[in-house]
């Protein structure tokens, strides 16, 4: 196993109890992949995601691979209200955690009018593309005629135009512009595409599935700190009998006599296997003189335009005085010109005025005391590469321009700041060896398969994907699909057709 991230760690763990033996190579000190913790002066930090969508993925996880179920081994705890959002016009909505009817409610309340039906209707239509392509988008395999999920599973409604042939909302923008026909609620569901990494101009229809998902089984919380479920994934795996060799950096996948065999390391320690699973985007240098995919394939090479390749800008904050009772756990800072925001970051520049995602756990183990409160602060910004991060005066001016933005959602924040630490797609690239400090966005049906990611089976036997960068995608629940999927590949073999 290549790399000890959540998908590899996933896989490592169901491939154990099915009997193999499992040895995991590192490159790093630690596990977890992109679920870091920076923790300073008496503060902790989530460094990575900071809420669990989905956590049936892990549920499932431990009760196949032993007694304990994932509530002994990690606090879950649901974030109610799921989320709070500031526009820029100065409306405020808070929506109510997995509750369509709330979240209607809401809506009509704070937005007036319709807007409430509409989110409704179009979370409906959402539905109706979950029911489509959940099983082969995120349950199964990818399939050999991948191309069904070329096709958009979004039932977008039909508009009307005089003179001119009707037209469907093809992308995440056309959906805000079209069929929600309010700004506040196109920047609410630009907002669910920027968070995973996407372009909303570019992203298909099919993304409608990421608000669906999210307010449909909730958000939760895991209190220490999202770390906490990596720590528990990865106990699990040495309870397991899996093997972890940390410092070790692959230098390539060998290869005899037409198959993956095993792993050089950097030090030229050669370590035989039956099997090989990368847990990370697969570089030619680590299988040189092999082809991974055939004509037709969907590939893990990046994409030429960029899409889906955006980091993350993260600025980790100290605060004097406490938390609140009726703070919010998420708010989400929208900008007035998302478009601007969106040229700017998928193409290569600092935004001026970005989407800022504010984070104010209540977990005391985030803090030295009562009178302090940890807070985060997260924009999508371009990867390292274009924009220089580790220029420390833009850093500087960027952590300023989002603790400006998060004002609007913590009266009075810049005058409780301790201390400051900032994390960039730099330190990303660093500590994961993702290029650029990319972050995966989750695999999406439709725009011909442009947004699909490599199937975890490669041309070379023995050699499978695992993690954000293969099937079905990044996010901590696809990520654990990816292991489900690796390991029901190897078990089962040809006759593996998803999870049950």
């Amino acid at each position: 196993m290549i790399g000890a991230g959540m998908g590899a760690m996933a896989a490592a763990a169901r491939l154990a109890v099915a009997g193999h033996r499992v040895t995991v190579y590192e490159r790093s000190k630690t596990y977890g992949g992109s679920l870091g913790r920076h923790a300073e002066e008496g503060f902790a930090f989530d460094t990575g995601p900071g809420l669990l969508h989905l956590p049936a993925v892990y549920r499932d996880l431990f009760v196949k691979t032993g007694k304990e179920p994932l509530e002994r081994c990690v606090t879950l705890a649901q974030v109610d209200p799921a989320s709070r959002h500031v526009f820029a016009d100065g409306t405020a909505v808070s929506l109510p955690n997995a509750s369509r009817a709330g979240t209607v409610a809401a809506l009509n309340a704070a937005l007036g009018g319709d807007a409430g039906a509409r989110w409704g209707a179009f979370l409906d239509r959402a539905r109706d593309a979950w029911d489509r392509s959940r099983r082969p988008l995120l349950e199964e395999p990818l399939r050999p005629d991948w191309q069904v999920l070329a096709r958009d599973p979004y039932p977008a409604e039909e508009r009307r135009r005089l003179l001119r042939p009707a037209r469907r909302a093809g992308t995440v923008a056309e959906i805000g512009a079209w069929e929600l026909a309010d700004p506040r609620l196109a920047a609410l569901l630009d907002g669910y595409a920027l968070g995973y990494g996407l372009d909303p101009q570019r992203a298909p229809a099919g993304a409608a599935l990421l608000p669906y998902m999210e307010e449909t089984f909730g958000s939760w919380y895991v209190m220490g700190g999202m770390r906490a479920l990596a720590r528990a994934v990865y106990e699990r795996c040495l309870a397991r009998k899996v093997e972890f060799v940390f410092g070790a950096e692959v230098a390539r996948v060998v290869a005899k006599d037409g198959r993956a065999a095993g792993v050089e390391l950097a030090d030229g320690t050669v370590a035989e296997a039956a099997r090989v699973v990368l847990g990370a985007r697969p570089r030619p240098e680590l299988v040189p003189g092999q082809e991974l995919w055939g004509e037709g394939d969907v590939t893990a090479r990046p994409r030429a335009d960029g899409a889906g390749a955006a980091g993350r800008f993260v600025v980790l904050l100290a605060l004097r005085g406490g938390r609140p009772a009726d703070a919010v756990h998420r708010t989400v800072v929208h900008p007035a010109d998302g478009a601007a925001e969106r040229a700017a970051v998928f193409g290569g520049r600092t935004a001026a005025h970005p989407t800022v995602t504010v984070l104010r756990p209540d977990d005391p183990s985030s803090r030295p005391d009562e009178a302090h409160e940890a807070v985060t602060l997260t924009a999508t910004v371009a990867p390292h590469g274009p924009v220089d991060w580790t220029d420390e005066a833009l850093r500087a001016r960027y952590a300023d321009t989002l603790v400006d933005a998060a004002g609007a959602a913590v009266p009075g924040l810049r005058e409780r700041v301790l201390h400051t630490w900032v994390r960039t797609p730099a330190e990303t690239a660093a500590d994961t060896g993702a290029e650029g400090g990319a972050v995966p966005a989750p695999a999406l049906a439709g725009a011909g398969g442009g947004f699909l990611h490599a199937a975890n089976r490669t041309r070379l036997p023995g050699l499978l994907l695992a993690g954000g960068w293969s099937h079905p995608g990044g996010g901590l629940a696809h990520a654990g699909m990816s292991g489900a999927l690796v390991a029901g590949t190897v078990v089962e073999g040809d006759d593996f057709r998803g999870s049950r």
